[in-house]
């Protein structure tokens, strides 16, 4: 008892100060529980995020059991209220307090980034199922990826408009990894197909005011406006686009499906009708695995609809237990090999755990907000296969 108490202490002081290698934590018994530890924003401007994907992660448990290779599974979900210093804390507590088998959750990318060195130097695999910078799968060998990243996003729009009628274009992003990957990956495929950017915009990540880019797009007078802004935000914007006039000037949106995020596109009314987005997952898609997650998931939460945060959340518990079951319930390398490769269908098409990169590789939708049934959804109209992530390198 004594000794064990004495590594706990190490582990502790270890992990504080950054030092924590797989050997210095404890082994577990094959009776300790599984536990799943999720670090998500549930408070504060991104909360969003955290309620969709701890939903989804809470759903994924209830149709799969709680128990693998006969060990009890315990989902443990913290707060960091989108502070990554906060997440930081936390990350550090769930591995050497709680001793958790895998991290999970990360709303934003600079909350994946902060968890990255814990993750690689107690050797814990950590899931991201929402932040979307490139970079992050870099930042940790111990990081796999089930959300998506914003070049991916970004393409299928970039490369429609040019042949849609759209050639001048002013882009609009929040100013932060994910934001900087969209500009410079819509800049790059859009001008390659013969369009071109006359103004890069970049609002403040946090209490946006929009109007004066909103009004210096209008005084441009360009064909479309592309923007990306992080799940949450975008009712906001569309707000001050139609209060601005950009409508009726005649100026398009074009966006990455962030802006019209499904868990709040029917606040935005008639405003959001036609606007046409790029991105990896809608609630209207049509497949009978998505029929089944949506019905389920709304059952299970009524009032909301699943968005693309709550779909990478519950593609992240499967990975999470399918490499578990694999593993036989270890962890550490074993669950990382594990979880490494696996292809599946999910609720937004044919996915695949890239065993090279452990990126996600998915299909990209090009969707309209229409309205169906009386409710604004993006129907998706066009697809781009199996899509890589074009930001690396």
């Amino acid at each position: 008892m004594h000794k064990r108490t004495s590594l706990r202490r190490l582990a502790a002081v270890a992990i504080t100060a950054g030092f924590v290698t797989g050997a210095t934590l404890p082994a577990f018994a094959q009776s300790d529980p599984i536990r799943i530890g999720l670090i998500l924003p549930m408070s504060g401007p991104f909360a969003s995020t955290g309620r969709q994907v701890e939903a989804a992660a809470k759903l994924y448990v209830a149709q799969h059991g709680s128990t693998i290779a006969g060990r009890k599974v315990e989902l443990i979900v913290k707060d960091d209220g989108g502070t990554a210093d906060v997440t930081r804390r936390l990350a550090q507590e769930l591995v050497v307090n709680d001793k958790v088998t895998v991290l999970g959750g990360f709303g934003l990318t600079p909350l994946a980034l902060a968890t990255a060195p814990i993750a690689t130097q107690s050797k814990t695999p950590m899931v991201v199922m929402a932040a979307a910078t490139s970079s992050i799968i870099d930042a940790s060998p111990f990081i796999v990826r089930t959300s998506f990243t914003l070049p991916q996003a970004t393409i299928g729009i970039a490369e429609w408009a040019p042949k849609n009628g759209i050639r001048r274009v002013v882009t609009l992003v929040s100013d932060y990894g994910p934001g900087i990957d969209a500009e410079k990956v819509f800049v790059a495929r859009f001008t390659q197909g013969g369009g071109q950017v006359t103004d890069s915009l970049r609002v403040p990540l946090r209490n946006p005011d929009f109007a004066p880019f909103l009004q210096k797009v209008r005084d441009a007078k360009p064909d479309a406006l592309f923007v990306f802004l992080p799940s949450g935000v975008g009712g906001q914007m569309m707000k001050q686009f139609t209060e601005r006039g950009l409508d009726k000037a005649g100026i398009r949106l074009i966006a990455t499906g962030d802006v019209t995020d499904d868990d709040i596109l029917n606040g935005m009314g008639d405003a959001a009708l036609g606007v046409v987005t790029s991105h990896h997952y809608s609630a209207a898609h049509d497949s009978p695995a998505n029929k089944a997650f949506v019905e389920a998931f709304t059952k299970a939460n009524p009032g909301m609809r699943p968005n693309f945060m709550a779909v990478g959340g519950y593609d992240g518990m499967r990975v999470i237990y399918k490499g578990l079951e694999a593993a036989k319930g270890a962890g550490g390398e074993a669950l990382l090999a594990t979880m490494k490769g696996q292809s599946f269908e999910s609720p937004r098409g044919p996915v695949t755990i890239d065993a090279a990169t452990r990126d996600i590789v998915q299909d990209i939708y090009i969707r309209r907000v229409e309205r169906v049934g009386g409710q604004l959804y993006n129907v998706e109209f066009d697809v781009l296969r199996a899509v890589r992530d074009p930001g690396r390198g």
